[in-house]
């Protein structure tokens, strides 16, 4: 079996031919989330094998691994500790890699509460399209000064560089969590949940599909109670496997064949699509499933601040992310030319020409 190191080498003399002939490459680790962005081009070069942990310190909450590691692998080792990753990144297809969810830089139900992959991404290990190794922060929270370069990767879908080694602040998990079901017209939905939100409640994940809405509580069943008493909710349910089909988007709502848009808004701003959605994080984030055109859609979250991403089906040769502001566009140019200055890392997988 190859070591560590032989894997990093192999890897960076990949890399290194690929920057000396210009020749794209796409990397790919356990594909879970390949569906996502514009369709990749170039070489497949794959991650999957640069995979272990490298370090684990549950007294100090950060978690060190290669970036190929699954994250069944991390959430096991975690869980003996009574830990967890606190932004409980998705598992398509029942896989995914630690460098994927910091590539993809998407959150489960908890992000509101837990935190983004970005926000928790203490250090990484780079090879950029170079060819060369590059660390970026460390293992603390507050351990650099100036520039946090490593949190750029979060959500960079490796059009940045490979990751190679990541660490990530983990939290302890909550000894018992709940959820309560209750039943309320749209119009009402987001003052119940803002009065909830404001009682100090421990909520750790919400969800709103019509009038159905469930509230994920961390809190001892004599808690529980009185919060029932409090806010008027009767119903309990017992639903760890919902709240994980939620975040692995295995629930009725994503199975149909329309495109599925993923949605930022302001909690309380209005869609006005007649389309159904699914609301998570306290109605920050809206999926919609609609086949109106993408301008159309785009236009009308912006009129509310947000934004919006063409997040699976569709055309993956057009428009997937939200158009980005020119100087926004330029910052994100000037630095795909700093780490990648021949464009060899999944070309045209964000945008189309970076």
């Amino acid at each position: 079996m190859a070591s560590d190191r032989d894997i990093s080498r192999q890897l960076q003399a990949s890399v290194l031919d690929a920057h000396h002939s210009t020749r794209h490459l796409q990397l790919i680790g356990s594909g879970s989330k390949r569906f996502y962005g514009r369709e990749a081009k170039g070489e497949i070069l794959s991650l999957s094998a640069h995979s272990g942990i490298v370090g684990y310190e549950p007294t100090e909450l950060v978690i060190t691994a290669r970036a190929g590691t699954p994250l069944e692998e991390i959430e096991q080792a975690l869980t003996e500790k009574g830990q967890m990753l606190p932004f409980e990144p998705p598992r398509f297809s029942g896989g995914g890699t630690i460098g994927g969810a910091i590539a993809a830089g998407l959150s489960g139900p908890r992000r509101p509460w837990g935190g983004a992959p970005r926000d928790l991404l203490l250090g990484i290990k780079l090879l950029d399209g170079q060819g060369r190794i590059l660390n970026f922060g460390g293992q603390v929270m507050k351990n650099v000064a100036g520039y946090d370069l490593s949190r750029l990767m979060a959500g960079a879908l490796g059009t940045l560089g490979i990751l190679l080694e990541v660490s990530v602040k983990v939290l302890p998990k909550p000894p018992q969590e709940h959820t309560l079901t209750f039943y309320s017209e749209d119009h009402n939905t987001w003052t119940l949940i803002r009065d909830i939100l404001g009682k100090a409640i421990p909520v750790t994940a919400t969800y709103s599909r019509g009038n159905r809405h469930k509230l994920r509580l961390a809190c001892n069943k004599h808690r529980l109670k009185r919060i029932q008493t409090e806010c008027g909710l009767e119903t309990v349910d017992h639903q760890e496997e919902f709240w994980q089909a939620l975040r692995d988007q295995e629930l009725d709502f994503f199975q149909r064949k329309a495109p599925l848009w993923r949605i930022s808004l302001p909690p309380a701003a209005r869609l006005g699509l007649a389309d159904e959605t699914l609301n998570e994080w306290s109605n920050a984030l809206r999926w919609l499933v609609s086949e109106k055109p993408g301008e159309e859609i785009r236009t009308l979250v912006e009129r509310q601040a947000g934004h919006a991403v063409l997040f699976r089906n569709g055309d993956r040769t057009g428009e997937r992310f939200h158009p980005l502001q020119p100087r926004v566009a330029e910052i994100q140019r000037k630095l795909k030319q700093v780490f990648d200055p021949k464009g060899i890392f999944n070309p045209g997988r964000h945008y189309p020409h970076y």
